[in-house]
């Protein structure tokens, strides 16, 4: 399910960035439903927190990336 707010090239993007996501967020552990990711805005918002105050960098740096796309703010922690 494509994220409707977005034009079509940024759509793609985030498809690619929320797949990435979804398995560097397996890899530590948590499991990720990407159709809800794209449309429950604090279900979203709750994953990428959990993925931008991970231990793996790279999972961090997908989580805030991600955010950035999706319009996301991001809480520090």
């Amino acid at each position: 399910m494509p994220i409707a707010s977005l034009a079509p090239p940024a759509r793609a993007l985030s498809l690619v960035e929320i797949i990435d996501f979804k398995w560097l967020m397996a890899g530590d552990g948590h499991r990720v439903h990407v159709e809800r990711l794209q449309c429950d805005p604090s279900y979203a918002c709750a994953c990428l927190q959990q993925g931008a105050t991970s231990k793996i960098p790279a999972l961090r740096e997908c989580a805030c990336r991600l955010a950035g796309v999706l319009k996301i703010a991001l809480t520090a922690r």
